[in-house]
């Protein structure tokens, strides 16, 4: 393997941003933002479906587990998706190296987006990148059990992501009518995740009055739950407010609201004729709506084609913040650090004057189930040390149980 050890260009010093597309609507939602042309993002499309997979935009593809599907999909079932994420997990880990920011746009309720999205966000994680889950859940019409199979996926997906948002698609019906295609109504949840990707690129890839790094995107999405995104633009004497009332409320979102949101990321979008009241405007109508000491970042970015009108985009996070913080894991870690395991117990090794005693002893004696007489020969010595003796107890347990780790610290 070739190591690249050069230092990058200052060009080359940006944010990463991947787009991970899993099963057959992530891989919808991927080319349609693909087809409108967003830019300063990496697009990745995954599927256990060879046949779908051949239909996707993204260059960057993954055949998710060819020894346990052989290209033929899930079958509806979230433990083979889950499977065959795992087997390929050397690829997943391929694409997301180097970025610094993932969003993973999956529907619930099927085979591979269901099992597959859990394991790829885990992998994002473990790599130290901000992860955002875009979801769907599925139509009433598509019967219970996919739906509570969705729920299960939507629980596992909350453990391993920093903000997810949800797109229940029977949502769809607030704003289609009888005469709405089927295409046109999931363009419309497509349309939620492009918007939201765009407006938070934006922010740090597009030129603008006030542009935002991606620390300050890291501070309002690191570990904070459920979320909400909202698009909205108008013309006009009144479009400020008007563009904000309509970013506010966003049908589409599963049964949420910027009530007690903890973090709000707001881009304005305008032309040269923004003016600063405007902006002030917006800003004010969106932190009316969510908690007082709430992390409110916005910044502003210009877009010539907008002459006349502006939009407003809001990313609020940290909703229901008391509900899902206890779905949060244990805070990431690098693949390179060892696990808190490991480190524990060459800690408690280390004190422990174990080695005294033969080591053919001590594995007789395990063998035999006498572990307490592994210690009889220290209590003379260590009277009043009834915590350190637990300690030693626990250690060679584990120790009896678990082969030697395979590296050393």
């Amino acid at each position: 393997m070739t190591l690249n050890l050069t230092v990058p260009g200052h060009e080359d010093l940006k944010p990463r941003i991947t787009v991970f597309g899993v099963g057959g609507a992530g891989g919808n939602a991927v080319n349609n933002m693909i087809e409108k042309q967003l830019d300063g993002v990496d697009f990745v499309v995954a599927n256990t479906d060879a046949q779908a997979l051949s239909q996707a935009r993204a260059e960057s593809r993954i055949q998710l587990g060819v020894k346990v599907t052989e290209g033929l999909g899930a079958g509806a079932k979230a433990a083979i998706g889950a499977a065959a994420a795992e087997e390929s997990i050397e690829q997943i880990v391929d694409h997301l190296a180097g970025a610094h920011m993932c969003f993973i746009t999956a529907g619930m309720g099927g085979g591979t987006g269901t099992g597959a999205a859990p394991i790829i966000a885990q992998a994002a994680r473990e790599l130290g990148v901000l992860t955002v889950g875009v979801v769907t859940k599925p139509f009433q019409f598509e019967g219970a059990k996919r739906m509570r199979q969705a729920e299960d996926g939507v629980e596992s997906l909350q453990k391993v992501v920093d903000t997810l948002i949800i797109i229940p698609n029977q949502n769809l019906f607030r704003l289609a009518n009888e005469k709405t295609t089927f295409t046109e109504a999931f363009s419309l949840a497509d349309d939620v995740l492009y918007q939201g990707v765009k407006g938070v690129t934006d922010l740090m890839v597009r030129p603008g009055l006030i542009n935002l790094d991606f620390a300050d995107v890291r501070a309002v999405m690191d570990e904070m739950g459920k979320a909400m995104m909202g698009t909205g633009e108008d013309s006009g004497e009144d479009r400020a407010i008007q563009a904000a009332e309509k970013a506010i409320a966003n049908p589409l979102l599963d049964e949420i609201s910027l009530k007690g949101a903890k973090g709000v990321l707001i881009n304005i979008t305008g032309g040269h004729d923004l003016t600063l009241f405007e902006l002030d405007e917006a800003a004010n109508r969106i932190r009316e709506e969510v908690d007082a000491d709430a992390n409110i970042i916005v910044g502003s970015t210009l877009d010539t084609s907008m002459e006349g009108a502006m939009r407003v985009s809001v990313v609020a996070t940290g909703i229901d913040a008391r509900d899902v913080q206890t779905d949060i894991p244990v805070p990431r870690r690098k693949l390179s650090e060892p696990l808190a395991t490991t480190t524990s117990l060459e800690a408690r090794e280390e004190p422990a004057p174990v080695e005294e005693a033969p080591i053919a002893a001590s594995a007789s004696h395990a063998e035999a189930g006498e572990e307490r007489s592994l210690f009889t020969g220290f209590e003379s010595e260590r009277a009043a040390a009834e915590d350190q003796m637990e300690d030693i107890f626990e250690t060679e347990a584990a120790s009896d149980a678990v082969p030697p780790p395979a590296y050393q610290p």
